[in-house]
């Protein structure tokens, strides 16, 4: 069985992964190995810092993730600072933010960009996006992050009130696993 590990220290995150990958025989092993997470304009710059800065210090298959939340009536904030807000506001603090908004002002987008490096190769990117909308109480109690607070569009709940299967059918994860997963076969090696 092949191993990729997962650079993160979020276990919801390698638990969402694990899920997607056991349907093709491969083992994510979480390694908390940090890195420096650099404030960018885009996800996407965030993750190439992340596969620079680790590519010489890991010589196995690795995967990094980063993710956030971006609301529109916000200008999308707090985007790619979503791990700072959470850490500092939490959701709650989302949810006083948005306190005067009516429900057809809370629209969001989650979005995820996962990056795939073997040793000798170049990185490949992959990302993924779920439009919802940001709920009015916190709802739910599976998950982590802003799951309790996120509403997927074709849904009534909450991230957090589903379980992981459900989940990844919908999130912004689930698509930038689900075209990593496709990937495989294409241009990465087994």
């Amino acid at each position: 069985m092949k191993k990729i590990y997962f650079i993160t220290s979020n276990k919801g995150k390698v638990l969402e992964a694990q899920n997607k990958f056991s349907t093709i025989n491969i083992d994510i092993v979480q390694k908390n190995f940090g890195y420096p997470e650099i404030q960018a304009e885009k996800l996407e710059d965030v993750a190439v810092f992340g596969v620079k800065y680790l590519q010489d210090r890991i010589n196995e298959p690795f995967i990094l993730e980063d993710a956030g939340l971006f609301i529109d009536v916000l200008n999308g904030f707090p985007g790619v600072y979503s791990s700072y807000v959470y850490h500092t506001l939490g959701c709650e603090g989302v949810l006083l933010l948005m306190k005067d908004f009516n429900e057809s002002k809370r629209d969001a987008t989650f979005r995820s960009v996962f990056a795939y490096k073997e040793p000798k190769s170049k990185p490949l990117f992959f990302v993924g996006e779920c439009d919802g909308k940001i709920s009015t109480e916190l709802l739910g109690d599976n998950g982590f992050g802003y799951d309790p607070i996120f509403i997927p569009h074709g849904s009534n709940r909450t991230f957090a009130q589903m379980k992981t299967d459900e989940k990844n059918s919908f999130s912004h994860r689930g698509k930038s696993l689900d075209k990593l997963i496709n990937n495989f076969g294409k241009n990465i090696t087994i």
